[in-house]
């Protein structure tokens, strides 16, 4: 699939800065890797302070680019307090929120209602304190993007991860919603809808089940390739059949009807947003 934006088109809309929260490994290091090959500078947040400072430093020297970390808790209540002060100096064109794997599974009720706010935080709360910092900051700039990483158990409730899916469809519908608001100020924004992925956490639990998983290197890449063609990505040819066959309806007329509805409701300004499915160019 050829990439909207290739060299200085890429790093033009996109740079100087790009910001990926959960960006100590797995797909979100797999992001910092690819935008800095793209000639972006990244300042990378997790929680845990020496895998970022070994990654930052690793992405220096190989790409010759700025670094920055930020050791911060996703979930904390002030997290967008303080990345907002520790990036303010920052010409920031690309927001990548990566955090909420779900390595454990298992029954709602037997779970703690605190694993389950913990998910809810995490992969709710913080990606909607940040991305309206970003968004914010981005429209101001008019130009830019933002990513939130959803998955796809997000097509449909299961049992066992009742709360991840959850909270992952609250991702993709966010991430859809922000895509038709903030196209005008061209501003791209795009849910990803990652399928199994061979990340160094998901190794440790089930090495069995993910050896064969996706190279978290090429959900990346494939995520900034398709930003500003459409309002959702779903990597790897496999898991967009999967797709195609849990999500039949086009969704780029779908936000659109789904926007003119609520402006003719509530007596707001619609401007449609034309895009790809996220099949389209396969």
């Amino acid at each position: 699939m050829t990439a909207r934006y290739e060299g200085d088109a890429f790093k033009n809309r996109f740079g100087p800065w790009a910001v990926i929260a959960g960006g100590s490994d797995g797909i979100g290091a797999a992001y910092a890797q690819e935008a800095a090959r793209r000639g972006l500078n990244v300042a990378l947040i997790a929680r845990r302070a020496e895998p970022l400072q070994q990654l930052a430093q690793s992405i220096a020297d190989d790409h010759g680019v700025d670094t920055r970390t930020i050791q911060a808790d996703l979930t904390s209540e002030d997290v967008a307090s303080q990345v907002a002060a520790e990036t303010e100096d920052l010409d920031v064109g690309l927001f990548v929120f990566n955090a909420g794997s779900n390595p454990a599974a298992g029954s709602f009720l037997d779970q703690s209602e605190a694993d389950a706010q913990f998910l809810v935080s995490l992969s709710c709360r913080a990606p909607v304190a940040l991305a309206h910092h970003f968004g914010t900051r981005l429209r101001a700039r008019k130009r830019g993007g933002i990513i939130l990483m959803s998955s796809m158990a997000c097509l449909a409730g299961g049992g066992n991860q009742a709360t991840y899916s959850a909270t992952k469809a609250f991702d993709t519908i966010l991430a859809e919603g922000l895509w038709v608001e903030l196209a005008p100020h061209d501003v791209d924004v795009l849910g990803v809808l990652a399928g199994a992925t061979r990340t160094e956490t998901m190794l440790e639990q089930r090495p069995d089940q993910f050896e064969a998983a996706m190279d978290p290197a090429l959900v990346a890449a494939g995520a900034l390739d398709h930003l500003g063609k459409g309002p959702n990505c779903v990597p790897g040819e496999e898991n967009r059949a999967g797709a195609r066959g849990m999500w039949p309806v086009p969704r780029v007329a779908l936000v659109n009807g789904m926007t003119q509805a609520s402006a003719s409701l509530f007596d707001l300004p619609f401007t449609p947003v034309e895009g790809l499915e996220f099949h389209e160019g396969d």
